[in-house]
């Protein structure tokens, strides 16, 4: 007989993959390694008759006897002590495992984001953020590509996609809504002062307005509105003075004072909560739009992209004014 003398330093309980067979082989060398069941129960974290019944299933299913059992101690059998040098191997196998998935799981979060956003959104929100994080976040390459269309994700290796509106038709593809955000009709109050204020979206035909070139149709978007009367949709098609197919560009025209224009709230959050530029219509608003991140359907996201997408959903996220 031989007496017990032996460290090992995985949890045979953190496999719950394995099969019956090798789980009892590792609780026989949990046992060994604790000197009793009692201790190697407590360690593992259930009952010493749960560890005692299966060693002996093990035995009784092989035919051999692993230990000797006496009231004060336990030693090996030489089957016993044959058998625990394949268990150790066992142990140094998974224990290499776990050690390279580790490794693995630290390497998704390093390398580089393929983001694809609005031009304008990118400019307005994202990039003002963008060097803290970047500061934060050494071991992250961000890549962002500009447009208002949805690009193909796959062909492009994007990883992320931020866009607005529904997301109906996209099969393949899963998103995560990061925020809302109001629509609104606004102008300087001193272009106001010159030529009024519009009180229902029918007097904006009297007024000068800005409009914007939707890249992806070629068409100048028309302006949404619902009553607060009734609740009817009422869609504006402008007929405006001046025509951009910039955001950034048609905002600040309307903030020098050339007319009224209609944009998403966060294109000029500053100068409306400084009263630069003021909302009109307000009663008239639609629902506010959703924002979402969109990104292929896969059974694993790494852990660079999750980081990303907790950066985005973490930009300011509401755009009361």
């Amino acid at each position: 007989m031989k007496l017990i003398n032996v460290h090992v330093s995985v949890d045979c309980m953190s496999t719950p993959s394995l099969s019956p067979g090798l789980l009892q082989l590792l609780w026989f060398v949990r046992i060994v390694e604790a000197g009793s069941f009692a201790e190697a129960a407590r360690r593992a974290g259930v009952t010493t008759s749960a560890m005692s019944k299966a060693l002996t299933r093990f035995e009784q299913k092989h035919g051999v006897r692993l230990l000797h059992r006496t009231t004060h101690a336990l030693s090996l059998t030489d089957e016993g002590d044959r058998l625990l040098g394949q268990g150790r191997h066992l142990l140094d196998s998974l224990e290499q495992i776990e050690t390279s998935l580790a490794e693995l799981g630290n390497q998704s979060a390093i390398g580089r984001v393929r983001i694809t956003a609005p031009t304008a959104f990118a400019r307005a929100c994202i990039m003002p953020e963008l060097p803290a994080f970047l500061h934060a976040h050494p071991e992250i390459n961000i890549e962002i590509q500009l447009g208002d269309e949805m690009a193909d994700l796959a062909t492009r290796g994007i990883d992320l996609a931020i866009r607005s509106g529904s997301l109906v038709g996209l099969p393949g593809h899963i998103s995560r809504r990061l925020y809302s955000f109001p629509w609104i009709a606004c102008a300087t109050p001193e272009y106001l002062r010159l030529h009024g204020v519009p009180e229902t979206p029918a007097d904006l035909a009297g007024h000068r307005q800005i409009g914007f070139r939707n890249k992806g149709t070629g068409q100048i978007d028309n302006w949404r509105f619902v009553s607060p009367v009734d609740g009817k949709a009422i869609r504006h098609v402008p007929r405006p003075k001046h025509v951009f197919d910039d955001g950034e560009a048609a905002w600040s025209i309307v903030r020098a004072g050339f007319g009224i224009g209609w944009a998403p709230a966060w294109l000029g959050l500053d100068d409306l909560r400084s009263g630069h530029v003021v909302e009109i219509l307000k009663d008239w608003r639609i629902a506010e739009a959703p924002l979402s991140a969109v990104r292929l359907e896969k059974r694993h996201t790494p852990a660079r992209t999750q980081i990303v997408m907790d950066f985005l959903a973490a930009l300011p996220s509401t755009w009361q004014i």
